[in-house]
């Protein structure tokens, strides 16, 4: 197996989805047994995989992941990203750095695991709960 090939390929793709990539897109990649975890969700399957992305982009305006960097070893894949959106045109663009860590067999994606700081990146800009967690960072801050 070529994970090397197989992460660019993948790392292509999810460079150019957006809100016109078909389902069959993603079946180039998923399949009933794979799985896809975030900070907010874990799912098994593409129609569950597909529903997450189709979400997103209704829910945000222009989103765009920008690969910077794929590293295989074995059939594992860690693809570095930058994450681009707003939440509505009249919003400016927000981004953040994000790592996925796939693993790949007989040519499918076999896990699909996001880590980013959710914390930083969502929760802090919600009002109140941000004004929370702010204090509570610069409490534990050395």
């Amino acid at each position: 197996m070529d994970t090397k090939l197989y992460a660019e390929a993948y790392a292509n793709f999810y460079a150019k989805m957006n809100s016109s990539t078909s389902k069959e897109e993603y079946e180039t990649f998923f399949d009933a047994y794979s799985y896809f975890e975030d900070p907010f969700q874990r799912v098994y399957g593409i129609d569950n995989i597909y529903a997450i992305f189709v979400d997103m982009y209704k829910k945000l305006h222009e989103p765009v992941f920008i690969i910077d960097e794929v590293v295989c070893s074995d059939n594992v894949a860690y693809i570095r990203w930058e994450f681009r959106y707003s939440l509505s045109p009249k919003h400016a663009r927000d981004s953040f750095i994000g790592l996925s860590r796939v693993t790949f067999e007989d040519a499918k994606v076999v896990s699909h695991i996001d880590y980013w700081d959710a914390a930083q990146h969502v929760y802090e800009k919600i009002p109140l709960l941000g004004s929370v967690l702010r204090f509570i960072k610069r409490k534990v801050h050395a």
